[in-house]
């Protein structure tokens, strides 16, 4: 009854409330999602959104549909991945940056996991410098983390910038130092931000260290300072940093890379890389 390329256009659109935004992800024209939108509302009987030249808003059938939807296509998902499921078999030992566990990396492993039943799969999670050690000492296969520009270890997978973020009722002093929220040495967003906050004039004090994405995230919204963090990945609640004045806060370059142990990839560590690359888009928004 209900096409899964039809509710896959919709669930785009719900979660977006843009069918522009949909047809973006979707790599289709908006045309082609109003369509499909639209067959899905003639299956069902009923009216899914409530569109206007500025607004898409989900009715209530529409909100019941995007239930039945994400059901439909899981279950799709599990029959096409059981029935063209690999014959990969072996170990794969994975470093993963810490930006990157509290996205969409978690569900991309998790379909990996299903699609490769007899992988022995490793994760280890930290930070970028101590996983690429690791990597190096044999400990890790395959590491996905991040770079400085002008490094060329590892395969770009995107580009970022760094940008400051904290609690959305935070405001910065309009002068001295910054006061800083950040990893432990060896981090390289927190080298990034001294950097950065030196040449700016301002400066930094380090106001908390923790060597976690949520312990970065709680002591922002508790008001303690400002992190410095990849633009497209922001921490959930953090937003970028105001001032009491007009002050152009220092950016920098990052880039998330995919670093192998070896030239010759094991047939485990070929699928993980290819299962990361064909999710970049996913990954990284």
């Amino acid at each position: 009854m209900f096409d899964p390329v039809h509710l896959r256009s919709f669930l785009e659109v719900a979660r977006s409330r843009s069918f522009t935004a949909a047809a973006r992800r979707l790599n289709l024209r908006q045309s082609t999602v109003s369509q499909h939108v639209g067959k899905l509302e003639l299956a069902a009987g009923c009216r899914l959104f409530l569109r206007d030249t500025h607004s898409v808003e989900l009715t209530s059938d529409g909100s019941v549909m995007v239930g039945f939807a994400t059901s439909i296509l899981e279950r799709h998902s599990d029959a096409e991945r059981y029935f063209t499921r690999s014959g990969v078999r072996g170990r794969v030992r994975f470093g993963a940056s810490e930006d990157l566990v509290l996205h969409e990396l978690p569900r991309v492993l998790s379909e990996f996991r299903r699609s490769h039943p007899l992988v022995d799969f490793e994760l280890t999670v930290g930070l970028s410098e101590v996983l690429f050690r690791q990597l190096r000492d044999g400990k890790l296969d395959l590491v996905f983390g991040k770079r400085r520009p002008g490094e060329r270890h590892g395969e770009l997978v995107w580009a970022d910038r760094l940008a400051f973020f904290a609690a959305p009722d935070f405001v910065l002093d309009d002068d001295g130092p910054v006061p800083l929220v950040t990893y432990p040495i060896p981090s390289i967003t927190r080298e990034a931000a001294l950097h950065a906050l030196k040449e700016s004039g301002r400066g930094a004090r380090v106001a908390c260290v923790t060597d976690s994405l949520n312990g970065l995230r709680a002591a922002c919204l508790a008001g303690l300072g400002v992190v410095y963090h990849a633009e497209m990945l922001p921490p959930a609640g953090l937003v970028p940093v105001r001032t009491r004045v007009r002050e152009a806060f220092p950016t920098a370059g990052v880039e998330f890379v995919l670093e192998a142990r070896r030239s010759a990839l094991s047939e485990p560590e070929q699928a993980l890389r290819a299962a990361i690359l064909e999710n970049a888009d996913r990954l990284r928004t």
